[in-house]
């Protein structure tokens, strides 16, 4: 077994990439690794409530295994790590409710195929993170499991779905997390809690195993996706190397590659930066948070624009991927059936290309689009239950609630990859965030461009 010389609590706040390099060098321990996220589960957790499915026995026990294997000298991508995972995906011997009181007894007899990929790769399961109701809220509560507050102030939220899990890695109980992204569930509780999440390209993770409880898959046309929460970038990274590929037992191996980054260097990348939408107020800590990130890469070299005819219709893009989504959970529920006519479905498919296609044009003459993931900082809890009569008050005026989910159609509905990126504090110290959104299947360019901010930064 290895001797630890590094201070293991310190090393699950680096990150899932650092301790690895830790662990294969000898210099920690994976039971150390693991009991000092359980110990810091166990002081910092109640209160926080985000770590609400506990497996340390097994986890204990999958942590001697990978000492055992590193001690033979095995290697593999993630392991020893101590991580959890969102509540909603299926991990063989744990519940999965996605918080409804119906499904509180569900147990899956098999793992998610990303868990599947993840243990595989070495990572030690310690548990299961918070969700908000059927994972439809940009809050983190639900009748099972209560409700997780934000580290830094509990009378506000980490942000939904993924809250749970953004609350985790921002207080170093973990190293890494699997999360969930349809409206911002990765992005906004990342922008929320000042860590780092990727929402992949549509199709790059497999998503198997993360679906209602009892079913296999999501509803058919959902463009819902799967994606990682971590410290840094090059967790994000060490994530999809292991996660990326089609659902197929012959790619589980790590044979499926993604484009290497378009540029390794701050002076080459050109970037769009957008700071306004017709659709969703922006605070202006938010604004000045985006565009400082733009200016850091201008400063550093970059070609950076704060405007471009090229974009597409922002207002169409945001009503085309609501509609797609609204459409298909009606006809998902139970005995559900969607309004809309096929000819308005087709339409909205012809749409969507279109909208694709000119993003295709975009991103020819840029690398990256800068926005904010959300046009606030982590917000108080909202008690009122009737979406179409919450609100949230963004400087001083009053905004419908619904209206933040403006800024996730960019990506989302062009199925395109999106990074978000820690990008400063408010006056009273809450975490702000950047979404750098960058072109199909070029995952490793956002990423990229999140690691060389976070270098400019340093």
């Amino acid at each position: 077994m290895a001797t630890t010389s590094l201070d293991p609590i310190a090393l699950l706040a680096a990150g899932a990439a650092r301790s690895a390099r830790a662990l294969a060098a000898g210099e920690v321990s994976s039971m150390d690794l693991c009991k000092a996220a359980i110990a810091r589960i166990e002081a910092l957790d109640g209160p926080l409530n985000a770590v609400v499915v506990r497996d340390f026995d097994r986890a204990c026990r999958q942590a001697a295994e990978a000492d055992a294997a590193l001690a033979s000298g095995e290697r593999r991508p993630l392991l020893g790590v101590p991580m959890t995972v969102k509540e909603a995906f299926n991990v063989a011997g744990l519940p999965t409710s996605w918080g409804l009181p119906p499904f509180r007894g569900f147990m899956p007899r098999e793992d998610a195929v990303a868990v599947q990929r993840l243990k595989a790769a070495g990572a030690v399961v310690l548990g299961k993170t918070n969700v908000p109701s059927a994972l439809a809220d940009w809050q983190c509560a639900n009748p099972v499991y209560g409700r997780t507050v934000h580290p830094l102030d509990p009378r506000r939220t980490p942000g939904g779905s993924s809250g749970g899990a953004a609350v985790a890695v921002a207080t170093g109980m973990v190293a890494l997390e699997l999360g969930s992204d349809l409206m911002g569930s990765l992005r906004i509780p990342a922008s929320f809690c000042g860590v780092y999440a990727h929402k992949p390209s549509h199709g790059l993770l497999p998503t198997r195993g993360f679906a209602f409880p009892g079913t296999e898959e999501a509803p058919a046309g959902l463009p819902s996706v799967i994606g990682p929460i971590g410290h840094c970038a090059a967790d994000l990274s060490l994530a999809l190397d292991v996660l990326a590929g089609p659902d197929a037992a012959h790619l589980t191996e790590g044979r499926f590659a993604l484009p290497a980054p378009r540029h390794t260097a701050a002076k080459d990348w050109h970037v769009l930066v957008v700071t306004a939408h017709p659709q969703a107020a922006v605070a202006a800590d938010v604004r000045a948070a985006v565009e400082g990130a733009g200016q850091r890469l201008a400063r550093a070299g970059a070609s950076v624009v704060d405007a471009s005819g090229l974009l597409p219709d922002m207002a169409e893009i945001s009503d085309t991927y609501n509609q797609i989504v609204q459409a298909v959970l009606a006809h998902a529920e139970p005995g559900g059936q969607s309004p809309m006519s096929l000819r308005a479905w087709f339409n909205l498919l012809a749409t969507r290309t279109r909208i694709r296609a000119q993003l295709r044009t975009l991103f020819a003459q840029f690398d990256a689009v800068l926005c904010p993931a959300v046009g606030c900082a982590a917000f108080e809890h909202v008690a009122e239950e009737d979406w179409g009569k919450r609100t949230l008050t963004i400087d001083g005026v009053q905004t419908p609630y619904g209206a933040q989910g403006a800024w996730v159609g960019l990506a989302s509905l062009g199925g395109l990859p999106a990074t978000v990126a820690p990008a400063g504090r408010t006056s009273n110290g809450l975490p702000l965030g950047v979404q750098i959104v960058g072109p199909h299947f070029e995952d490793r360019s956002t990423v990229a461009l999140a690691d060389q901010l976070a270098e400019i930064d340093a």
